[in-house]
């Protein structure tokens, strides 16, 4: 995604400043030198100005508005799965530049709840996405399948086993609960049949200022700040809102119930 960017903003520019410099002197050179003959602008020319008002277009509501993103990993089952294209709110957070990912307007920062883009401290050409858990300023503990927050720990409500299909699948007959988040529930997946050895991501951890700690719907299989640290403010992408589109060919193609789903 971090090439695309790059290459729609250098195309952008690159055919903006074609035209523009076009229009301003060597459309009048050539129209003098030909009289009133009618004159053929050349080829790249002819492109720029065909091609920059859409490449413009396009920059502005991917960066601006709203971006897509695709699900590649099982960590946000079963609010998101394999195969599932989503919409990103890019100014829920703040407006930022392409590429530098650079805030230059405030709007809103993310609440607790919230799933989130972002590009992750230890790998930030890449995009990940999770959940928001912990606040700045909060003490996030772990334990026990358990979440606490500054010392309460969430409520949990079993739903029943979870049924997986397509590369999902491996998920089948983890537990189900629905995590109640003050004021937000969601849905997140258990392995209980791992054995004691297996279990990690357990400690306790207090967010510093400008931070947040975020998790994973699928609690054993998620690399998230657990494992990581904290996230910055200043890696955040944007927030996930709509699933779009659902393609995975192992479990036929796609599944249009999830068409339009919002993400919560």
């Amino acid at each position: 995604m971090r090439w695309f960017e790059i290459g729609l903003v250098v195309l952008t520019f690159a055919t903006g400043i074609i035209w523009l410099l076009d229009r301003l002197f060597f459309a009048k050179a050539r129209a003098r030198s030909e009289g009133l003959l009618e004159t053929k602008e050349p080829v790249l020319v002819d492109y720029s100005r065909a091609f920059f008002p859409v490449l413009l277009i396009v920059l502005l509501l991917r960066s601006f508005i709203a971006e897509p993103f695709r699900i590649p990993s099982s960590s946000m089952m079963p609010t998101l799965l394999i195969g599932d294209f989503i919409l990103v709110n890019k100014f829920a957070y703040g407006l930022r530049l392409p590429v530098t990912n650079r805030k230059f307007v405030e709007i809103g920062e993310p609440a607790r709840g919230d799933v989130v883009v972002f590009k992750p401290p230890h790998h930030p050409e890449q995009d990940w996405i999770k959940r928001v858990i912990g606040m700045p300023g909060d003490t996030v503990a772990y334990r026990d399948n358990t979440v606490f927050v500054n010392g309460k720990p969430f409520e949990y409500r079993p739903v029943g086993q979870y049924i997986g299909k397509g590369q999902g699948s491996d998920m089948s007959g983890a537990t189900l609960l629905t995590e109640q988040l003050p004021g937000r529930a969601h849905q997140v997946l258990e392995r209980e049949d791992l054995p004691f050895f297996a279990v990690q991501g357990e400690g306790q951890w207090t967010v510093p200022a400008g931070h947040y700690f975020v998790m994973g719907d699928n609690r054993d299989n998620s690399e998230d700040s657990r494992f990581w640290g904290f996230l910055p403010e200043t890696s955040l992408r944007g927030k996930a809102f709509l699933i779009w589109m659902h393609w995975d060919r192992s479990a036929g193609g796609v599944d249009f119930s999830r068409i339009g789903t919002g993400i919560q």
